[in-house]
């Protein structure tokens, strides 16, 4: 019986080494777009019972990247599977299923941003092509309390907006370093009139969609649909981009709009991002189904 017993816990040990039992697992697809006229690329992490438990259905997370990512940067740059993977395991964050689309890439040559402009419809396709596709394709969950919504810089930005927006379609968003508008120091670059100027295009597409104004400009019907977003803004002490999250967090404040900020010692980078998700997947975990 001894022998029978060592045994058992030699395989086990060996099973936990080896990593068998179901994992998660980060996967890469495209859609081709009527409305940009391309293939856009989208990575998505899928939660270890995906494959077995064939029948149940996961909250989402919109996960927006910054100007030069591209939709794998999340995973590669943020390692948001591992981060994931710690959070389940040490039950603060609950099993959803993580979709983080391309929007990006070098400004030189390719389209960034998250907002329609001329020659790049992008907001067109994320709502009439890309999310009905995620929705029949996986096993999300479609409703309001299922879904939320995250980006760092330019995709922080896009997140506040889309659910400024469409507040009707997300419980939650959280924001990191994010472009709430353009700061004074690059509102120069959107002067080039220039229609092949992807980065004016891009600088002209924040200003006209400004987190700030959004909020400053807001009637109370407006306000009231804000309230129905759980709101989380997170951002470094030496960041460009402080200032413009201030900015927002306290037009909120003054709207009387329910908003948690935070500000953390860091900048404009990789690690900072990284760390945001500590806080980020646990908030979105507790605002899911509320």
């Amino acid at each position: 019986m001894t022998l029978y017993w060592i045994v058992c816990l030699a395989v086990c040990a060996q099973a936990q080494i080896s990593g068998w039992g179901p994992q998660s697992k980060v996967v890469t697809d495209s859609i081709y777009s009527e409305v940009l006229q391309a293939h856009r690329a989208f990575t998505l992490y899928l939660p270890p019972g995906y494959d077995t438990g064939t029948t149940r259905h996961y909250p989402v997370l919109y996960l927006l990247h910054g100007m030069l990512g591209v939709n794998t940067s999340w995973f590669s740059d943020q390692r948001a599977r591992d981060v994931m993977d710690q959070l389940v395991a040490s039950g603060e964050a609950c099993e959803m299923i993580i979709v983080s689309p391309n929007a990006g890439g070098n400004p030189a040559t390719e389209w960034n941003g998250y907002f329609n402009m001329p020659g790049w419809a992008y907001e067109d396709f994320f709502y009439k092509e890309f999310l009905p596709h995620i929705e029949k394709t996986y096993r999300v969950r479609s409703d309001k309390q299922h879904r939320a919504i995250a980006g760092l810089s330019m995709g922080g930005g896009g997140a506040t907006s889309y659910a400024q927006r469409h507040s009707d379609m997300y419980c939650a968003v959280y924001a990191m370093s994010a472009l709430m508008d353009i700061p004074a120091m690059g509102q120069a670059a959107g002067d080039d009139p220039d229609p092949a100027n992807k980065m004016a295009l891009l600088t002209r597409s924040v200003q006209e969609n400004s987190c700030v104004r959004y909020v400053t400009d807001a009637d109370e019907a407006r306000k009231a649909e804000l309230r129905t977003v759980q709101w989380f803004v997170d951002c470094g002490d030496d960041d460009f981009l402080l200032d413009c999250n201030l900015g927002f967090y306290q037009a909120m404040r003054q709207a009387q709009i329910p908003c948690q900020l935070r500000v953390r010692d860091g900048g404009h980078t990789n690690e900072y991002w990284h760390s945001a998700l500590y806080t980020c997947l646990p908030f979105v975990s507790r605002n899911f189904g509320r």
